[in-house]
């Protein structure tokens, strides 16, 4: 999740890559290893909660909306024939036109993405502000049968949306291998939080759940079922966790989700792992902290659908730079290399 941000301080939290583990209270020790700084693609381009589809053609990208020479792009895309060059597709919006649920004075599109299915169209799962109840948002899917758009979403009123809870934001579609398909999302408790750091370090702390909902596998949004709580902010992730995406490495379920308040430094990538899609998950990590490889506020990592390259933004002089890393999984411990 991403919200515009000025860092008046970029202080270095830590200088490593973690491999720790949270233990039974929630909080983490292990071991830190030092690496060099890297380099975001697009020459730092600001690129907020990337999330990756591969094509035939390549790798393909979709952002958070950005303002771009004074007009806002719902939904940016990039791509990359190899995953190392990224090109930015400048005057490019996937969903130039908004659903008529959507708060258009403040639409505040974020965290798109984008899975094919079975019949070749693609379906977009994407937040953005409810014009019912302004300061909440909203999850909901438009289609296209082209993978660039144009993306419409037709519905009256937003696919999930529990305003008494906050609303939800955040949702990442993923397929299993035995066919099934799935779409995760975050609880936005911390909307109707007390105060404090990203509305939610104030006694009575609102839980922030990460659900993970069951659709129909062929057309992506008729839901099987009711959602299942797949892990919730506990005392180490502070007010929040969420930005959700799943894989399957290393034998295990690995849940990748971002705790802490983006606005900080503190916002991170963490993961959990379980043997089922349903969990029960245990929480792992943090994976990229601030100081990590030279990042500042590191979060909302992306990885592809039952593969190993993830991207994701951390704060940088332009907005939120993208970055790229393959990962993978030994034991319940994650580790990524060949960074961009």
């Amino acid at each position: 999740m991403f919200r515009p941000l000025t860092l008046a301080a970029t202080a270095l939290l830590a200088s490593s890559i973690a491999v720790a583990r949270y233990t039974e209270e929630d909080e983490y020790e292990g071991l830190l290893q030092k690496r060099a700084p890297i380099t975001p693609v697009m020459s730092g381009q600001n690129f907020p909660d990337p999330a990756l589809i591969r094509m035939a053609d390549g790798w393909h990208a979709f952002a958070t909306n950005t303002l771009i020479n004074g007009s806002w792009v719902h939904v940016p895309m990039a791509k990359s024939p190899d995953f190392q060059t990224w090109t930015y597709l400048t005057g490019v919006d996937a969903m130039p036109t908004l659903a008529a649920w959507v708060d258009l004075n403040s639409p505040r599109v974020w965290a798109p993405d984008v899975v094919q299915l079975s019949d070749g169209s693609f379906i977009m799962y994407y937040t953005a502000a409810y014009k019912e109840a302004t300061n909440l948002h909203c999850v909901s899917y438009a289609t296209s049968k082209t993978l660039l758009g144009p993306y419409v979403d037709s519905l009256k009123e937003p696919w999930i949306c529990p305003t008494a809870i906050g609303g939800a934001i955040d949702p990442s579609g993923y397929t299993n291998d035995d066919g099934t398909r799935w779409v995760i999302y975050k609880i936005d408790g911390n909307a109707v939080g007390h105060g404090g750091s990203c509305g939610n370090t104030v006694d009575p702390i609102v839980s922030t759940p990460i659900m993970l909902q069951q659709v129909n596998a062929a057309d992506g949004y008729s839901k099987i079922g009711e959602p299942i709580q797949l892990i919730t902010n506990g005392p180490a992730d502070g007010p929040v966790v969420e930005a959700p995406s799943l894989s399957y490495l290393g034998g295990k379920y690995v849940l990748f989700f971002s705790s802490n308040c983006f606005a900080t430094t503190l916002y991170d990538v963490s993961y959990a792992t379980a043997s089922h899609i349903k969990g029960p998950y245990t929480k792992y990590g943090p994976l990229f902290v601030t100081g990590t490889d030279g990042m500042t506020s590191p979060g909302g990592l992306d990885i592809a659908v039952n593969g190993n390259h993830a991207i994701w933004h951390g704060a940088g002089s332009t907005g939120r730079a993208a970055y790229t890393a393959i990962l993978s999984l030994t034991g319940n411990v994650v580790t990524a290399s060949t960074l961009s």
